[in-house]
């Protein structure tokens, strides 16, 4: 019997091209087509946006009770038209595992997002990206390159990341963490566009010798109305670590 993420995922397909071909114009041009990778491009000058993230992770080997949701609240900024500032208001989750269940508040955050060159001016699509996030237990900086190429219906995407964590009492665990995702967009309608989404993670404890690497791939989905957006990506494992097997990213973004 097929799990009901794999009839589900034809289900939401079938409604969000209804719902593209219904409504073809008037999509939004700052909603993001991804949800593992950023794009290049950065909100226009002026402009306020609420997202709401939500991950749901579940599925490890060594724990088939386990379950996490994550959730951030995140407002956006358009500082200047080639840079933008967002704040997270807050990062909490909720966790599931055979020994019980807990919830956590990670804390704010915030990140700064700098156009280098535009994708449909310039051969390629540059953005830095940086991220500082602080909580109760952790603290964290983080670093990416943001790249975009767009070719015709077609959008390329990949981001280079780099991450710093400190947790624990004092902050004393310390653990780097690089990452690399990518990602192809097929965009069917102003409205609608279809891909698929790839990430690679690599932990270095202690910043020591790095532990296996772990992947996952899946579909990407993002819809693109005049009063909001959507973009959702399921991701499945494609090696044998013991990591969730499933991540699921949705993101919902509306002007405020």
């Amino acid at each position: 019997m097929p799990k009901p993420n794999q009839t589900l995922l034809p289900v939401l397909a079938m409604v969000a091209t209804a719902i593209a071909v219904a409504i073809p114009s008037g999509a939004r041009a700052d909603a993001r087509r991804f949800a593992w990778n950023y794009e290049s491009t950065t909100a226009p000058a002026g402009t306020r946006e609420f997202e709401q993230w939500v991950t749901w992770k579940t599925d490890r080997a060594s724990d088939p009770l386990y379950d996490r949701l994550e959730f951030r609240h995140e407002l956006e900024f358009g500082l200047t038209d080639r840079v933008q500032l967002g704040v997270y208001v807050t990062d909490w989750r909720y966790t599931r595992t055979s020994e019980g269940s807990d919830t956590k508040v990670v804390g704010p955050a915030a990140e700064l997002i700098w156009n280098l060159s535009d994708p449909y001016t310039s051969a390629l699509g540059v953005a830095a990206y940086s991220e500082v996030a602080i909580g109760a237990e952790s603290f964290s900086l983080e670093a990416k390159l943001l790249l975009e190429k767009p070719l015709g219906v077609v959008t390329l995407v990949a981001n280079t990341v780099l991450e710093a964590e400190w947790e624990g009492e004092d902050w004393a665990e310390d653990t780097g963490v690089f990452e690399q995702t990518l990602g192809v967009g097929w965009e069917l309608s102003p409205s609608l566009t279809l891909g698929a989404e790839g990430v690679v993670e690599k932990e270095f404890p202690d910043w020591g010798a790095g532990e296996d690497a772990s992947a996952w791939a899946g579909p990407s989905a993002s819809l693109r109305l005049p009063a909001f957006w959507v973009t959702t990506a399921p991701l499945f494992q494609i090696t044998d670590r013991d990591e969730p097997d499933l991540k699921w990213r949705t993101l919902v973004g509306f002007d405020f």
